[in-house]
């Protein structure tokens, strides 16, 4: 799977609204922490040691592989934006539209044929962009080993996902549209953030298993080691027999044969809650380290910061769509359109959706990291692994290539979490 559709699809696990700007994929947007202790039965740490001018190597490959990837997000936005408009302003859109409905007259046909349509013109104009960016690019810096047959399955499978979600979603946008003449901007903004709850529900064991293949960690001492951390941060639910909802579980994932960078993440709602662990993170990480990242986790969900980032994301969500039917009237007529009820007005839905995106991200980013610097004190202040937090933020820089010290301005658009450095600093002068 594409590192975009990764970042998409654990964005849904954790429950965020549905928008497009998801597709405009922050070249930083990584869930894992990872630390450096000694209680595992080998030493991991030992075989990422390196001298130093290894490590200045790496450290000018992760400037090189982060300044590509900054590139190739700001080109793959603009050529979007391009492609929108020019499907929009030259008529494209009409024609095809016209065509559909010259074909069926069921505009419930009508929609699912024109999405398709327009998914597989914008797939296959997208990908030399695509194919570089998310293939030849992690090859290129030795941060993949998945095959090019692979990667189009996941392509292949991650376009059907998307492609019905896009469905369902615009066709009770249009449904709404229709029945709500004055108030449809609020009711579709309440089905959007009501759907994507529906989506972190059903991520984890829905989605997530098309591209990974889960099952129960194996190593039975870090699975009770992870059990009482989530017991002493007080994350597991009471038992059934008292009411609360079935206990957490652990998992681990085959992410390596995707990807070389390590991750962990506390995805799901209810009782699809679990952790999950890739592979590329529990071979190579101490018990200690892997402890104080799913603190960070855990400290996510005891601050309550999913319900926040979901008030914030459904807040958006009802300014971006109130947005639209202030302006709509005076926007379609600069394309020659009369309705948004038109089909051939979609385009200008995206577009509004993706400027919408480019100007609030910075925003999202700020109250992220000050949401992810939480849970790095919570994390450090629950277990005490401070020296192992630091050097599991070594390793894990070393190994994703991250920007350790980005400049202000990349930073604040693309960082959702604070850099590296950042964090090492904050952990070193933290008062546990």
């Amino acid at each position: 799977m594409a590192e975009a559709d990764r970042d998409i699809l654990l964005s849904k696990a954790n429950g965020s609204t549905p928008s497009f700007d998801k597709l405009r994929t922050s070249p930083e947007r990584s869930r894992g922490t990872l630390t450096m202790g000694t209680e595992r039965p080998f030493d991991s740490f030992h075989s990422l040691r390196v001298v130093p001018s290894a490590v200045e190597g790496r450290s000018r490959s992760a400037k090189r592989y982060s300044a590509l990837k900054y590139t190739l997000a700001i080109l793959d936005t603009i050529y979007l934006l391009m492609l929108l408009l020019v499907f929009a302003g030259s008529g494209i859109s009409k024609n095809l539209a016209q065509a559909l409905l010259n074909f069926a007259r069921n505009q419930y046909i009508i929609l699912p044929l024109y999405l398709l349509i327009v998914s597989v013109i914008y797939y296959l104009l997208s990908l030399p962009l695509n194919l570089y960016s998310s293939y030849i690019l992690e090859h290129k810096f030795c941060l993949s080993q998945q095959k090019i047959v692979d990667w189009f399955k996941d392509q292949i499978k991650a376009g059907i996902i998307y492609y019905v979600i896009t469905v369902i979603l615009i066709a009770a946008f249009y449904y709404i549209l229709k029945h709500y003449i004055y108030t449809w901007w609020w009711v579709i903004s309440l089905v959007w953030i009501f759907f994507s709850l529906i989506l972190a529900r059903l991520t984890p064991v829905v989605i997530i298993p098309l591209f990974f293949k889960y099952k129960k960690l194996s190593d039975d001492t870090l699975r009770e080691r992870i059990m009482n951390l989530a017991n002493r941060m007080k994350v597991n639910p009471a038992p059934a027999r008292r009411g609360g909802v079935k206990i957490l579980d652990v998992f681990e994932i085959d992410l390596s044969k995707k990807t070389l960078k390590a991750n962990a993440a506390f995805v799901g709602i209810g009782k699809t809650k679990r952790v999950i662990l890739a592979d590329t993170l529990k071979d190579k990480y101490s018990y200690d380290e892997i402890e104080v990242i799913l603190a960070h986790e855990f400290a996510h969900y005891k601050l309550k910061h999913l319900f926040k980032l979901i008030l914030v994301n459904s807040l958006a969500t009802i300014v971006a769509f109130y947005f639209i039917f202030k302006t709509s009237n005076y926007v379609l007529r600069l394309f020659s359109l009369s309705s948004l009820l038109d089909i051939a007005a979609l385009p200008i839905i995206f577009l509004y959706l993706l400027i919408f995106g480019i100007v609030t991200q910075p925003f999202s980013n700020y109250i992220s990291r000050n949401l992810e610097r939480n849970a790095d004190t919570l994390a450090l202040k629950s277990t005490g692994l401070k020296e192992a937090f630091i050097s599991m933020m070594e390793k894990l820089s070393n190994q994703n290539l991250s920007d350790r010290n980005p400049h202000p301005i990349i930073k604040f658009f693309f960082f959702d979490h604070p850099p590296t450095d950042e964090r090492i600093a904050t952990a070193k002068y933290l008062i546990i």
